[in-house]
């Protein structure tokens, strides 16, 4: 345990914190308090920034200390089983870079922009309650018990924690869920990408990069990080930069991918990122990403500092009810679900029990790992709730609504109607601002993102001239946000097949066999590309159907992962403490199977799947032509695949939680003897003398 994390404050820095929680109570009644009248962004980055400093400062202590335990002379299995391909010693900050860039996928970027449409309040609130009191807390307790237990996945531990049936069963769910998650994260990327030579020239450079410092810090530097930090950025840049020149070359016209190529193009990749030593292109290549991530969203926050923009979108809109046109359904569930990755995201528990615990070099770097880069998405969330905010109402609604085959004509007026008005030629003039076609209908959230986040941008800079330029540096950047993502995913994915496999036949779960590593591969791979590929094809742009399944699934797995860390709470004698982690499970629960059960079987066909087919069926019965009927066939089979799989993944979880509970049951009532499966202790100057 460190002592520092928990010393006692003088009276002057008593004093300085006291000062910053009243500047978050302060700018958050501002924000709440607001019916109508203009609000300035600042307030929100006010009272996220505060949020932030107290809750690493003060919750986070508390937790390392108090509930965990950490214990900073303890060897962690990077030290106890360094093996140069899984197990490596890295540096904490390398550590942080990759988690943080595995952890950030669209859900920081996308989720808050589409949850705009109920007004800026709930989103916000959500993501600063959501990922202290929850987010952090999921990560940090994973990242715990997989560091004590030699970085086992999430499916091991329950297994081991809990109970053979719960964990095969909690294994099995977690592989299907993740199936899903990567296929979204590979399909948002793909819409990003598909016939974007600049932002692809620029995703495609970062993997030479960084193997280049991959090999350096294994061999040339001996993990001194400074020089070899220095030749990523300058590279990265000059990627960015020299994408602009591509225009007219040969090189473009090969860049130039269309979306099916370009998925089998990521699907590819996948398969590197699986197999490849996580030294020589996993770890650099994110703790490069986390520059540009970093980096980026840093200046959009001294832009909006600078700017010091107007929210035009209201605290509360009148979609709360359900009658959205971006999110189907009304604030509860929904916005729980939407908003993930900057809240509380289950797909974090597969990171903290994947690649990360193998990684790190002490306990105490779970702290700054697990909690700190969670509070950090945290803030690249509430930048983007702004980005989307601060932009013209009847804009974000005419970029976002979807209604497939309608004329422009058609959806302004719609937009115009729902009480926000705007204008063909006022989207016409947007578009050509940004150097796009058409910006009506862009729906998924990256564009606007883009948009709001080029606005920005220019703003500083006062040169309407430099927003096609910031755009397209915006489109890329959320690109290199979510390809991050997707390798640590498939890599963790590979872990959790090798886990399932290993119980048919023990050599095919050992990670250290070539044989059992190609074999997870490529089942792991060829499973979540098929749904990429479909979704690519798919006539209603995959996107709009599998988001809402990725939303469910992925707090889904938080749900499991807080389960897990309950029993292990109980199991280490922390009675006191379990409703830090029982708290957000609870909620999780209420939010997961109400979004379940109103997209399965919700009346409205633009909630629930079956309700969807029924329309469809009822198409195909009235008969059309030839191009219509496949289409509609095509469109049945996707939503009845969608109604099974989110309905498989709540029955599949709740029968986890059914155990578990039998199992918090049993302990409790000193039924069954509390045994904890960590490894044996280490002493640390045990490792370092050898």
């Amino acid at each position: 345990m460190t002592r520092e994390s928990i010393r006692p404050l003088s009276g002057l820095r008593m004093v300085g914190w006291s000062v910053v929680g009243l500047l978050a109570v302060v700018s958050l009644a501002s924000l709440a308090w607001s019916r109508g009248e203009p609000v300035n962004a600042l307030w929100m980055v006010v009272a996220s920034v505060c949020v932030f400093a107290l809750a690493y400062r003060f919750h986070s202590a508390w937790l390392m200390a108090k509930v965990l335990t950490l214990d900073e002379l303890r060897a962690t299995p990077a030290q106890v089983h360094e093996d140069g391909r899984d197990y490596v010693k890295t540096n904490r900050w390398v550590v942080f870079g990759h988690h943080f860039a595995a952890i950030a996928g669209p859900g920081p970027l996308v989720g808050p922009v589409l949850a705009a449409q109920f007004g800026y309040l709930p989103g916000l609130l959500w993501m600063l309650i959501g990922a202290t009191l929850g987010g952090a807390v999921h990560d940090s307790v994973i990242l715990f018990c997989s560091t004590r237990r030699r970085g086992k996945s999430l499916g091991q531990m329950i297994r081991e924690e809990v109970g053979p049936t719960a964990g095969v069963i909690a294994l099995i769910s977690i592989i299907a869920i993740m199936i899903i998650l990567i296929a979204v994260l590979g399909l948002v990327v793909v819409r990003a990408l598909a016939e974007s030579p600049w932002g692809l020239f620029t995703i495609a450079a970062t993997m030479p990069i960084a193997l280049i410092m991959g090999c350096a810090l294994r061999f040339w530097t001996k993990g001194r990080v400074g020089w070899v930090t220095v030749f990523g950025v300058v590279g990265l840049f000059a990627a960015v930069v020299g994408g602009q020149y591509l225009p007219g070359t040969a090189l473009e016209r090969l860049l130039q991918l269309q979306g099916t190529t370009l998925a089998w193009w990521i699907i590819g990749y996948g398969v590197l990122a699986s197999v490849l030593p996580v030294w020589l292109l996993l770890a650099p290549r994110d703790y490069l990403s986390t520059f540009m991530k970093i980096g980026a969203v840093a200046l959009l926050g001294v832009a909006i500092v600078i700017l010091a923009p107007t929210l035009k979108m209201p605290a509360l809109t009148k979609f709360v009810d359900g009658s959205g046109p971006v999110v189907a359904g009304p604030v509860f569930p929904f916005c729980f679900i939407t908003i993930a990755c900057a809240a509380v995201s289950g797909f974090h528990s597969l990171i903290s029990s994947g690649t990360t615990p193998k990684l790190i070099t002490r306990e105490s770097d779970i702290r700054i790992i697990g909690y700190g880069a969670m509070v950090t998405e945290m803030l690249v969330g509430v930048m983007a709730l702004i980005a989307a905010c601060a932009m013209d109402p009847g804009e974000y609604f005419a970029v976002n609504m979807s209604m497939r085959g309608a004329p422009p004509s058609a959806i302004v007026a719609r937009v115009t109607a729902l009480g926000y008005p705007v204008t063909e030629t006022q989207m016409a003039e947007l578009a050509d601002s940004v150097g796009e076609k058409t910006m009506i209908s862009r729906p998924g959230g990256a564009p606007t993102f883009a948009l709001g986040m080029a606005q920005m941008f220019a703003g500083v800079l006062g040169s309407k001239a430099a927003l096609k330029l910031w755009y397209h540096f915006a489109i890329m950047f959320e690109a290199l946000f979510i390809l991050t993502t997707i390798d640590a995913g498939t890599r963790v994915g590979r872990f959790l097949v090798q886990d399932l496999f290993g119980l048919l036949w023990k050599p095919l779960g050992r990670t250290n066999s070539a044989v059992g590593n190609a074999v997870a591969t490529a089942v792991f791979v060829a499973a979540w590309g098929w749904f990429l590929y479909q979704g690519v094809i798919d006539p209603l742009g995959g996107i709009n159907s599998l988001w809402p399944i990725f939303g469910v699934a992925n707090q889904l797995l938080a749900v499991l992962a807080l389960s897990l860390g309950t029993t292990v709470l109980i199991k280490m004698g922390r009675l006191r403490y379990l409703w830090v982690t029982l708290a957000p499970l609870a909620w999780l629960l209420a939010v997961t199977v109400t979004a379940g059960w109103m997209k399965v079987f919700s009346a409205d066909p633009r909630i629930g799947f079956l309700s969807q087919a029924a329309g469809l069926k009822r198409s195909l019965a009235g008969g059309g032509t030839a191009a219509q009927l496949n289409e509609w066939r095509r469109v049945l089979f996707n939503t009845q695949v969608n109604a099974a799989v989110t309905a498989a993944f709540v029955v599949l979880v709740l029968l986890v939680v059914a155990v578990c509970g039998r199992e918090w049951w049993l302990l409790l009532s000193r039924r069954r003897q509390p045994v904890l499966n960590e490894e044996p202790y280490v002493p640390l100057t045990t490792v370092e003398v050898n």
